[in-house]
């Protein structure tokens, strides 16, 4: 794989751990600013709807340019943001500098999917988006214990710092290892054309739905962990470890699956998913059993990155900036209606081993989804790639 690929995971490394590091230091930001920690959700929420907002604007107001000086630019807000929140005076100035990171997010995952696929030997696109996403998974398993422990020790402020100096070391390597990739959209109105295309929506709705089963559980796994399996609080990181390993493994697997077939890696992974929700959902008063569904759910989930990304790009024909863009968004969507049912499920006193059930059936939702999509394409109505209109032969007069 080209280096340049290499060096945009990286990056994908960088944006995973400051997305997810968050989380880990809620308590320890809600208290250098006396606020409640439901107070300082809205660190999370503001870096994800930044992520909403900033994934389509960005990419409209950059689609004219190369794509290594969309990334570059991207990568510059990303470090800028990070040095915000270090010096962040009050509360609102750092949900205000969370969500300008979030705006880099979703455009550079957008930009950075196209130029991996470009760079990438034909018959391994799917193993370069993979590749890309991989930074985001490893970021589980290194970047967000490590920043964890950093911001415990230190201060929160210095796990930012040296994400701030991760952004500085990717635009580096960016500038001397990513070669000029022209962007190929042409006008804004052809990328807009691409939500013009049913399946590019049926995509995006696939996303949501299928999805946000992840965060269904992911969003409550530390009380499942502790209050259903019998978990020690001080346990929860290392299971959270599973979750980050079957997250790397099952998105090296999805890249050669998308390779072999977008459609049935798609099938699988959902059907998977299900299966494994509704086992966590019998079986979470095991610690074995929840330990292994932690690792499973992420495998199957992280399996279909790749090839969800791939399909989106394929449906949006010449419309594949926005459209990869608007993915991000999407994800992000999914991540926020699978926290909202699996606490309103919580909430309702169904148990914390509940939002298990609630992923199982959005799994099987986003299966279904993906069913009515295939059917529609099959059938010519809402075809994933169109068919191009043959261009007329010139046929030669005698003089």
């Amino acid at each position: 794989m080209p280096l340049a690929v290499w060096v945009l995971a990286i990056g994908a490394f960088g944006f995973g751990t400051t997305e997810f590091v968050a989380m880990g230091l809620l308590p320890d930001m809600a208290a250098t600013f006396g606020v409640s920690i439901p107070t300082a959700g809205w660190l999370i929420t503001g870096y994800a709807v930044g992520v909403v907002v900033g994934a389509p604007t960005l990419i409209a107001l950059t689609h004219r340019w190369p794509r290594k000086r969309v990334l570059l630019a991207l990568l510059g807000l990303f470090t800028l943001a990070h040095l915000a929140t270090v010096v962040a005076p009050t509360f609102e100035a750092l949900v205000a500098a969370r969500f300008g990171t979030g705006l880099a997010h979703g455009a550079f995952f957008g930009a950075a999917a196209l130029v991996a696929r470009s760079l990438a030997p034909a018959g391994r696109q799917g193993r370069a988006v993979a590749l890309l996403f991989g930074g985001l998974t490893v970021a589980n398993v290194v970047g967000v214990p490590l920043g964890t422990w950093v911001g415990q020790a230190v201060g929160w402020r210095a796990t930012y710092g040296l994400v701030a100096v991760i952004g500085v070391l990717t635009i580096a390597a960016v500038a001397v290892a990513v070669p000029a990739v022209a962007s190929a959209d042409g006008p804004l109105s052809d990328q807009l054309a691409a939500f013009r295309r049913s399946q590019v929506w049926l995509t995006l709705l696939i996303t949501v739905v299928g999805f946000g089963s992840t965060f269904t559980v992911l969003s409550y796994v530390s009380p499942l962990l502790t209050e259903v399996a019998g978990f020690a609080e001080g346990s929860v990181p290392w299971v959270l470890v599973l979750f980050g390993l079957g997250a790397t493994a099952g998105n090296a697997l999805g890249g050669r699956l998308a390779d072999w077939s977008v459609q049935r890696t798609l099938v699988i992974g959902f059907s998977a998913q299900a299966v494994v929700y509704l086992l966590l959902f019998a079986f979470a008063a095991s610690p074995v059993a929840a330990a292994v569904g932690v690792f499973l759910f992420a495998f199957s989930g992280f399996m279909m990155g790749a090839p969800i990304q791939t399909r989106v790009i394929v449906a949006a024909g010449g419309g594949a900036s926005m459209a990869s863009a608007a993915m991000q968004a999407a994800f992000n969507t999914g991540n926020a209606l699978g926290a909202f049912l699996g606490g309103t499920a919580i909430g309702l006193g169904f148990g914390y081993a509940s939002p298990a059930l609630v992923a199982a059936v959005l799994a099987a939702a986003g299966l279904g989804v993906l069913a009515w999509a295939t059917r529609l394409d099959v059938t010519g109505r809402a075809p994933v790639e169109p068919t191009a209109t043959p261009r007329p032969v010139p046929v030669p007069v005698d003089a």
